[in-house]
């Protein structure tokens, strides 16, 4: 294809229109690909067109911020209060001594020991529990309760829980604008 002053001229016209390189080279046609558009457009050096070639996207106000206040939270009579405080749990065992008298190690773990880590993995004292598991757990029953946490039951919620949930909400949204 071969560029005539009349081609550069339509080129240049359409580039500060804000037409994009494709939408050049389908209004020139014959054989101008989108990428012949390019190359010429930085062979004569033109700036960035006057228009974007397309519009801009509206932008989304991002959502207020919920504020932060010190006072006790608010409940309302439909809202049940949950107490969740999670058990407190058991102090860590110490390790226990292998028949041999040394500690359990890396080196010396079979599929009977206990492997529950006790202390940092980076001192020299640390160990693993030594304790006699069970042959389908890796832990004593000590820690098998602290390693397995029973799932909690869901709960169905019923319609009225969730228009309480649907009030609550709309309270918060007229409260806060």
């Amino acid at each position: 294809m071969a560029w005539t002053e009349d081609r550069v001229e339509t080129l240049k016209k359409l580039w500060t229109e804000g037409l994009s390189a494709s939408q050049i080279a389908k209004q020139m046609g014959e054989g101008v690909t989108r990428n012949a558009i390019i190359g010429k457009v930085h062979r004569l050096k033109l700036s960035g067109r006057a228009t974007p070639s397309r519009p801009p996207r509206p932008r989304a106000k991002p959502a207020p911020k919920p504020r932060v206040t010190a006072s006790a939270p608010r409940t309302s009579a439909t809202t049940p209060v949950v107490n969740r405080e999670a058990p407190i749990a058991p102090p860590p065992l110490e390790p226990t001594p292998l028949p041999s008298g040394e500690f359990a190690t890396v080196l010396t773990l079979t599929n009977h020991i206990c492997k529950w880590p006790i202390g940092d993995p980076t001192d020299q004292n640390f160990r693993f529990c030594g304790r006699k598991s069970k042959a389908s757990s890796p832990y004593c029953d000590a820690h098998a309760s602290q390693a397995y946490q029973p799932q909690s039951r869901r709960r169905r919620r019923g319609p009225e829980s969730a228009t309480a949930a649907l009030d609550a909400l709309a309270n918060a949204r007229r409260k806060s604008i």
